[in-house]
């Protein structure tokens, strides 16, 4: 969606009150936020990009990894949109090799993966999807056993 469109439903349409931005583009992210009509929300939806974009006006992140660790990504928001952004950056690099492992394979099969191992739920894939590659399901449990997760 390209961000004069964006712009101008959010403008138009009082129920359009926020967008997922998963661009991976900060320059598109803070043209979005300098753009947005008052009371326009703009969350990330890249886990590793969180931090940056709040640090630029955004209210937050539709996160992946808060699955797994929703209390960990909700203090560590907290603490920017309270600006805090040191203290949230140094929540965001204590986070981030969970960031990175929970894409080694196709979303969100690791995260799946990463929640049978911590008990959450049991193991079950619907196609297209199927099991990590026993390789990476190696790497992702040694990032979850390392931050103790599991």
């Amino acid at each position: 969606l390209e961000t004069p469109t964006l712009i101008k439903l959010a403008e138009e349409f009082s129920n359009i009150v926020a967008v997922k931005e998963a661009s991976g583009d900060l320059n598109q992210m803070m043209d979005v936020i300098s753009k947005s009509p008052e009371g326009f929300s703009v969350m990330s939806g890249d886990d590793n990009l969180a931090i940056p974009l709040t640090a630029m006006g955004g209210k937050g992140v539709v996160s992946v990894a808060s699955n797994i660790i929703p209390g960990k990504m909700t203090e560590m928001i907290s603490t920017a949109l309270k600006g805090d952004i040191i203290g949230a950056v140094k929540q965001h690099y204590e986070l981030l090799p969970l960031f990175k492992a929970i894409f080694i394979e196709t979303n969100p099969i690791p995260i799946k993966a990463g929640l049978v191992m911590k008990g959450m739920i049991k193991e079950n894939y619907r196609l297209p999807m199927c099991g990590m590659e026993p390789a990476n399901r190696e790497k992702l449990k040694s990032v979850l056993s390392g931050m103790g997760i599991i």
